[in-house]
């Protein structure tokens, strides 16, 4: 699949960047790939309860593939028709960003540009000890252009965000996790299997619970306290009707854990 490989584990499903020899750089048929497969892991009948977003080999992802960006300029088209990589990371960014269950980005080693986009636009962020976040827009004379104005302040904060993506400057693990980039750094042959573990404990949760919980948190800012107590309201009159709800108040009342199937 252009450089992007898929495994399932239970109710995880786990995408994988696959163009080491690249640094895992997005070209524009991996930025199709991503697209095609976050909408079939978002049918409410893919199994899916939670998704990973890794790199193989030595980072996680450098960006757009500049040596695709070169040869389109050096052919005096660099945005073909149908082939618009700008417009193609903008749908994938939010696409992401708007997925309807959790997401986990797994960073090892070097993620730049959009690739730290990509990450932000996850629920959570895990770090290997030896990742390195750049922000490579700067050093291209260019702001960051894959929803990082919208997501690093979101993330980390206004004057983090600027000093980001003013200055250039590589962050290690442990000052993306200080600065709050991330939620947590492990050693990097642990990493992805402490955030599978993560993965599997939420793919066990209330699938539907956490699908409202997700949206009412990300979009609270558009809405007054009054308005989000009323959509609170309404997501817990949906959840109120599933099949987890039922089992939930079952075992409260049989005083045991209960077992969600996420419906």
């Amino acid at each position: 699949m252009a450089g992007l490989e898929r495994s399932d584990r239970g109710a995880v499903r786990r995408l994988t960047l696959n163009r080491p020899e690249a640094r895992n750089a997005l070209n524009f048929a991996l930025l199709q790939a991503l697209r095609a497969e976050l909408a079939a892991a978002a049918e409410a009948d893919a199994g899916v309860r939670c998704l990973i977003l890794a790199g193989a080999g030595k980072g996680f992802c450098a960006s757009a593939d500049v040596r695709e960006w070169s040869a389109l300029a050096a052919a005096g088209n660099d945005r073909p028709k149908g082939r618009d990589w700008v417009a193609e990371a903008h749908r994938l960014v939010a696409e992401l960003a708007e997925f309807p269950r959790p997401t986990i980005a797994v960073i090892n080693g070097a993620v730049a540009g959009t690739g730290v986009d990509l990450a932000l636009a996850c629920d959570f962020r895990f770090a290997a000890d030896d990742a390195r976040f750049i922000c490579s827009y700067t050093r291209m004379d260019y702001p960051p252009d894959a929803g990082g104005t919208w997501l690093l302040p979101r993330v980390i904060g206004p004057e983090a965000a600027k000093r980001f993506a003013f200055t250039g400057a590589p962050w290690d693990a442990q000052k993306a996790f200080a600065r709050g980039m991330v939620g947590e750094v492990h050693p990097a042959a642990e990493v992805l299997a402490v955030a599978e573990a993560f993965a599997a404990e939420l793919a066990t949760g209330p699938t539907v619970a956490q699908m409202h919980a997700k949206r009412l948190i990300d979009t609270a800012h558009m809405r007054s306290l009054t308005e989000q107590l009323d959509a609170e309201t309404l997501a817990g009159r949906a959840c109120k009707q599933t099949d987890d709800a039922k089992e939930a108040m079952r075992a409260a009342v049989e005083r045991r854990a209960p077992v969600f199937i996420g419906r």
